[in-house]
This record gives C-alpha cells, structure tokens and sequence, in this order.
C-alpha cells in the first residue's frame, strides 16, 4: 500500500513541476563569465630580450620558446632561403653534428624545433638546464653545414614537384601571386630553381642580422618561478649580443575594382578547387575581431551548418566541405572562402558560394545560429584555456601588438554582447565580393569557357603552378597530335627500329619510407606483359597479362581483372603501343605547347575508347616524352622521363620521377634488356 501511494505521490509532483516549467520557452542567458586568465610576468634582460613568464606546476614540465617580431623580407632570386635558414639551426654546431643534437634531445625526453623565426623546446623540469644548455649552443654556434644544405634543397626541390599537379596548391601559389604580386614577401612562389640558387652565405647573413635579443621575445611556460626563469634567461641568453634590426615596409595591395577571374590547370583533372579571396585592411587586435569572426563561423567558419556547408554540401552535394576565413596579419589580413567542387559543375558551384557571400551582406542572420555560434565559441575558447601555451600565447600578442591587458580576459563577455545587427554590419564592411580574385583549378580548357561568366570585362586570365601568366604559344595549324606521336616514334628510334623489338625486360629500384623496392617488367609482343614489385627481395605483388586474360597476384589472394580492368590491362599490356593507335581506337589531340621544366613541349590528350585520358608531353626540340599525367581515380599520378640512354638502337628512359598526391618517388632503371627470348611460359596466369 506505500508504494503505491509512494507512485502517486512522484507523479502528482512531476506533474505539478511540468505545469511551472513550459519548455516551449528558451531560458534567458545568464551573464558572460569572468575569465580568471592565469597571470603573466614579464621583464627585459641588458641586451634588450623580452622575457615572459607564465607559472603551471601542476605537472614537473617547461616549454621555452624563443619568437624573433621582425618584418618578413623579400627573398627574391633565392626564395626560400628563409625557412631554409631555420632549418639548418637543427642541422648542427661548432660543438655537436645533427646526430649528437638529436641523441641528447632523446636522451633527456624533449622536443626541440628550429625555425626561420626562432627555436622552441620541452623538457622535463629537472632537465631544463639541458635542454637550454643545447638551445643557446644552437643560438650561438650554428655550423651551417654544406651537406646539410644540399640534403634540404633536394628535399624541398622534391616537395614543389610532388605538388605540381596538386589542385590546392596549385590554387594557393595562384592567390598568393595575384594578392600580393611577387614584390611582396607573401607574392613570392618559391621554385626549383630558386632553391637550387639558395647559397651558405645567404643563410648565415639572415641569421647575423635578423637573431638578435633586441627584436625576440622569449616566452617560458611550465613549473618555474619568476625567480627561477629571470636566473636561467640570464645564464643561457644573457650573453646574446644585440644590434641592428632592419625593418621593411610594402606596399598594400591594390584591391580590383570588379572581380578578376583566374585559372590554372590541372591535368586529368575530374574536381575543380573553387576559391573567393582578397586583401584585408585587418591588424591583430583590430576592435572588430570578435564580431567579424562570429560572422564568418556563421559563412563558413569549420561547422557543417554554416551557410556555405549547408548550401554546397549539405543541399547541392557539390563538395565535401568548404570553409571560409578571415585572417588578420600585421602586414595584410586577407578573406578567403574555398573548396574542391565536382569539375562539371565548378561554376554552378561558383555562382553558389558567391550567393552565401551576398547573403550574409543583404540578410540578417538567424538568431538561434547566432547563439549557437557564440555557444560553441564560447566552449572552444574555455578548452583553450586548459593549455597554459594559450595564456603564454595571449601574453605575446598583448605585447607584440601593444594591445589592451584585459583584451582576452573581456573575450566571451564581448562575443555575448554581438548582436543579428551587428553580424550583418560585419558582413557589409569585410566581405567584398564585388573586388574579389575568383579562382579556379582543373581542367583549364573547359574552365577558360565557364569562368569566363564571372567577369565583367569578359578577362579570363591563366597562371601556372608558380603563379605566372600562360603565355599563348603558337601552333602550326597544320601540325596534329598523330604528328607528334610520329616525330617521338622517329626520335627514340624510328618505327622500323621498334618493330624488330619482339621483347623487353626492364629492371628499376625506387626507395619509399626508407624501404628499397625492385621493380621487374616484361614484354612480349603483342600484348604478354608481367610485372613483379619486390621489397627485401620477396615478391609483394605482381601484375601478368597473357593476351587475353589478366591477374594480380599478391601475398593476400589472386584476382582476375575483368570489364574496364581488363581493358585497361590489355592495352598496357601492348608492346609500343604509340604504333598501334589507331587499332587500339585511341585518339590524340594536341592541345599546345607548355613548359615542362623551363622547356616548351608538346601537350598530347590521348583518349581510349573507354573515355580514359592521359596527358603526354613531348619536347618541342628533342621530340621526347618528357611528362606524363594519368588519373588514377580521384588522384593523378605524374611521371616526368629524363636520362634516355641507346639500347639496341631505341632509345629508353632510365630517370623517372614519379608523383601521386603528396608521394614522389625517384625511379632509377638499372638494366634494360632488348630481345632476349622470352619465354612464353612466364606469362601464364
């Protein structure tokens, strides 16, 4: 009998609470929380070192970070030698190699990095002493080496050509280019050749002048007393001597009076990178910050509610995401919204990321996003809060940027107070579609017919990998893409020569993740082809064609490829193929001339009967091949050919690089053996 009226009595009250409570009402905000930022200090050493201190012993650790507040510079013929420079800080001192460095780093369980613009480390705080005994060794005594130089050219030199068909970064060195122009430091597109130009003394003449105490900050933050932290800054940095800082001044770019249409070209490409951007008057610290970036999270800021998520993913499925930004810089602020978009429809999705743009200036915004954005601002700048690196990192721009003490303390009381009216006169006064770069990159010829709807004076220019403008080369117009297969047949040997090759065994080695791997491929006229990948000397996978059917083979199984595979194979599978073209129903159209490495040549689309394309390049002079570009699903795998050598009077490369997303591997042929008889029994499947 209790527990039943014990029941009654929990629901008489539930209902009683829900008819004082009508949810249907959203509760009013409280007020904006004070932030209680952890406290900083900050002092000076003799020679003019800035020093700030940020106190956290909840766990025994210490990072040091050491930020030179000087002006970026123009690199101009060796561009790239900046970043190189912080590089080669790593590379060794006057006292220890690279390899010493790295081993009493790991000895002691740190991190240590070097950068164009300082050197930072994290220890253990009863290891301190070492690790700032390593940093100033670093600050005082770098070596440069020569070898160490080389090793970073060869790598960055190998980064820009892993990235050369690469649709974002062809879109970003474009931007950047046509934003800033190459007489500002943020114009400047490093190349090959630039780097291979980049000397020791340019190096050591950037770090003599630029790390100097007078123009550096040194931010410590962790388990240490101010008491503490004034000792050890004195002890490993007091010994720095100051000088003269150059500064240096740009001008601002010009903003367009209309928009300015750009494109770039992407080979094989089947996506187009879409993108809206253009200079912004817009310092660290600028009085409008908080509002404008309520506005952009509410445009394209990272959710996939922003407007234009919701437009072009959510209700289009032109895209997998695209985001804007509003970034500030002492120098430029810039706008810039962007993303990869289905190549059929780049200007569909133009027209639509364009609208989301004008909207925000013409339509206030919806409250409820309004709050929900202030709401996960709010949330992501209080997790911050739990790094003290924030706090150290907010110390450094109140006094970089000479801002106000309570600037980041204020934060969420200032984004609780932005408005609808406020957003929308954010809108109106930093976004400026009407003066903007629209940029797109894929496939240019197409793309020179679509974008064109963008511009107003009818202008679509075109610029390369590097940002520079496509010059228009002549083609004889009596001159085909059959012709230029014709004079390469003629250059690597001749048809009659080609004809007598009734096999081919061909031996190559690349390195990947530091793991050597042989590649073994064998032909046999007509189409028999069987290739071998091994690593470590074992067989990992092999691909055999007999001429009328095909299988990979690997450790995990056997599959026999079938419809399109089988097509694609058997027409791999053919031996010099370039004579057989019109058999196989392969078409090619010559496209123009382009520059590959700083040589014209000759752009070939050849185009199989499936619909499949590749992209040949042939040296204009030499009649070679000297590029390739295949699309191998959503990724385009380049091959660049160089180092042909005679071999039973044909000519075949034995250099090729070889690039697919950001990977580039070097393949050197070691042996390439003509007519030896094979036998047909190494093609059976």
């Amino acid at each position: 009998m209790k527990k039943i009226v014990y029941s009654i009595f929990i629901i008489l009250l539930t209902l009683t609470v829900n008819a004082q409570l009508d949810r249907s009402i959203r509760p009013n905000p409280g007020p904006a929380p004070k932030i209680q930022l952890g406290d900083y200090k900050l002092f000076t050493l003799d020679n003019g070192l800035k020093v700030i201190v940020v106190e956290n012993h909840k766990i025994p650790k210490i990072t040091y970070q050491l930020s030179l507040d000087i002006d970026p510079v123009l690199e101009e013929s060796q561009a790239g030698y900046v970043s190189i420079t912080g590089d080669l800080l790593r590379a060794g001192t006057t006292t220890k190699t690279k390899a010493e460095i790295d081993e009493a780093i790991d000895f002691i369980g740190a991190s240590l990095n070097t950068y164009s613009t300082g050197i930072s480390g994290s220890v253990l705080t009863k290891f301190s002493g070492t690790l700032l005994g390593i940093m100033s060794d670093i600050l005082y005594n770098p070596s440069f080496p020569a070898e160490e130089l080389e090793k970073l050219k060869k790598q960055n030199i190998s980064s820009i050509q892993a990235s050369k068909n690469e649709a974002n970064a062809i879109a970003n060195n474009i931007n950047s280019a046509v934003m800033f122009g190459n007489k500002h430091p943020y114009g400047e597109i490093t190349s090959e050749k630039n780097l291979e130009s980049i000397t020791l003394d340019k190096c050591k003449e950037y770090y003599k002048t630029f790390f100097r105490p007078n123009a550096a900050y040194l931010i410590i933050v962790g388990d240490i007393t101010l008491k503490e932290a004034q000792s050890q800054a004195k002890q490993y940095f007091g010994k720095w001597e100051k000088g003269v800082v150059p500064t240096h001044s740009y001008n601002f770019p010009e903003m367009n009076k209309s928009p300015r249409v750009v494109i770039g070209n992407r080979d094989g490409a089947v996506q187009s990178v879409i993108m809206v951007s253009y200079p912004l008057e817009f310092k660290p610290g600028n009085p409008d910050a908080i509002k404008a970036s309520v506005m952009n999270s509410i445009l394209g800021g990272g959710s996939l509610s922003s407007y234009i998520n919701a437009n072009l993913r959510e209700k289009k499925a032109y895209t997998y995401g695209a985001y804007s930004s509003l970034s500030p810089d002492k120098l430029v602020g810039s706008f810039n919204a962007s993303g990869e978009v289905k190549g059929e429809i780049t200007d569909s999705a133009t027209i639509e990321l364009l609208y989301e743009i004008k909207r925000m200036i013409s339509e206030p915004v919806d409250n409820k996003m309004l709050e929900q954005v202030k709401n996960r601002m709010n949330g992501s700048f209080a997790r911050s809060l739990e790094n003290p690196s924030t706090i150290a990192g907010f110390a450094l721009n109140i006094e970089k940027y000479k801002l106000p003490k309570d600037y980041y303390a204020t934060y969420l009381e200032k984004l609780s107070k932005v408005t609808v009216a406020d957003v929308q006169a954010m809108a109106g006064k930093y976004l400026k579609p009407e003066n903007a770069n629209i940029i797109a990159v894929g496939n240019a010829d197409k793309l020179q017919k679509t974008m064109v709807r963008f511009s107003k004076d009818g202008k679509v220019e075109q610029r390369d990998f590097y940002g520079n403008p496509v010059k228009a080369m002549e083609t004889p117009s009596n001159l085909t893409g059959l012709d230029v297969i014709s004079n390469y047949i003629n250059a690597i040997g001749g048809k009659d020569k080609l004809l007598k090759v009734n096999d081919i065994a061909t031996k190559m080695g690349m390195s990947m993740q530091g793991m050597n791997i042989e590649i073994i491929n064998k032909q046999k006229a007509p189409n028999k082809m069987k290739v071998e990948t091994l690593m470590g000397g074992n067989v990992m996978s092999t691909q055999v064609c007999n001429g009328v059917k095909a299988m990979v083979k690997s450790p995990m199984g056997n599959q026999e490829l079938t419809g399109a595979q089988l097509e694609e194979m058997l027409a791999q599978s053919i031996l010099n193929a370039e004579l057989y073209l019109d058999k196989m129903g392969v078409t090619a159209e010559l496209k123009g001339l382009e520059d590959v490495d700083g040589q014209p040549a000759w752009k070939v689309q050849m185009t199989s009967p499936s619909g499949k394309n590749t992209v040949d390049f042939y040296d204009q002079k030499s009649g070679l091949k000297v590029k390739s570009v295949a699309q191998q699903g959503q990724m385009s795998v380049t091959t660049l050919y160089s180092d042909y050598r005679s071999v039973e009077g044909v000519l075949y490369p034995y250099k090729m690089k070889q690039s697919a997303g950001p990977q580039s591997f070097d393949i050197v042929v070691s042996s390439v053996e003509v007519n030896k008889g094979i036998d047909d029994s190494v093609f059976e499947l």
